[in-house]
């Protein structure tokens, strides 16, 4: 990964320096940025992913300003947001992993030319949406729903929620496995952790967790991790919260290489997850 960063930032700044033209160093990076953010999740290393993404995305921010409507850029700065706060951002500080959520979103709105998110606009959008672009419409509805979950009892929240459900809706029928299945892991989430009153459906939800797991074969640890912090804990089985915590922690992250970065988050955010058993179930 330093390796990676440290070519990418070299490239851009001989380009700088020799040819004198900002917009020439964009376009010979944007295109390496799709492999450098896939080449991201690869990394086992968790404190050298901690250290190393918030430079990587400030360079992404600052290439960003002279192509503003480069594609790759937003998706990747989207992707890469939605990432940070979700790895290392959620647990210990919840109004700012918000704040990065919205972040994140609004480069994935711009990745998709959306300009005016009024429910019919973006329906529109979506029906002109391809496979070509789902990439970037996945993870603005990750950044959105992670924002919503987040912040169910504010108003702002709730308002979004009708448009942010359609943009999954969309993924789901596209390809509900992409990602190591993590549409299913949304819808998951979205339906154990909200009341009746807004959607919640802990039966449904549990099937989404186990087509999710079955999309890995069980090496994405988010499924398991999902399933037991928001069904298991929802319908009360201990048990099951019990079996997944273990599961994950026995398991080893470098088994699914281009998610490593996430398994091995995870294995540590569900240690903290286990000690709170005891005030999780009654």
């Amino acid at each position: 990964m330093k390796k990676v960063s440290a070519g990418l930032t070299t490239l851009v700044l001989l380009l700088l320096c020799l040819a004198g033209c900002t917009s020439l160093a964009v376009h010979a990076t944007s295109s390496l940025v799709p492999d450098l953010t896939r080449t991201f999740f690869e990394e086992c290393d968790l404190e050298l992913a901690k250290q190393s993404l918030p430079a990587e995305l400030k360079l992404m921010e600052g290439l960003l300003k002279n192509a503003p409507r480069n594609k790759n850029l937003l998706t990747a700065l989207c992707m890469g947001f939605t990432g940070y706060a979700m790895l290392f951002v959620e647990d210990e500080d919840p109004e700012r992993a918000s704040r990065i959520y919205l972040r994140a979103r609004d480069y994935g709105i711009s990745a998709l030319g959306l300009k005016d998110l009024t429910y019919q606009a973006v329906q529109e959008r979506l029906d002109g949406i391809g496979t070509g672009e789902l990439e970037p419409l996945f993870w603005t509805a990750m950044s959105w729903h992670a924002w919503i979950n987040l912040n169910l009892d504010q108003p702002a929240a709730l308002a979004e929620l009708s448009i942010a459900q359609i943009c999954l809706d969309r993924i789901m029928a596209m390809d509900p496995d992409y990602f190591f299945g993590s549409p299913y892991l949304i819808t998951g989430s979205m339906l154990a952790a909200r009341p009746k009153l807004l959607g919640g459906d802990a039966a449904r939800a549990r099937d989404c967790f186990l087509r999710a797991m079955a999309a890995s074969d069980g090496q994405f640890f988010l499924a398991p991790y999902y399933y037991a912090k928001y069904y298991a804990v929802r319908v009360q089985d201990k048990a099951l919260f019990l079996d997944l915590i273990r599961k994950v922690e026995q398991g080893r992250p470098d088994r699914l290489r281009e998610a490593c970065l996430i398994n091995t988050a995870v294995q540590q955010k569900i240690k903290a997850l286990n000690k709170m058993a005891d005030e999780l179930f009654f």
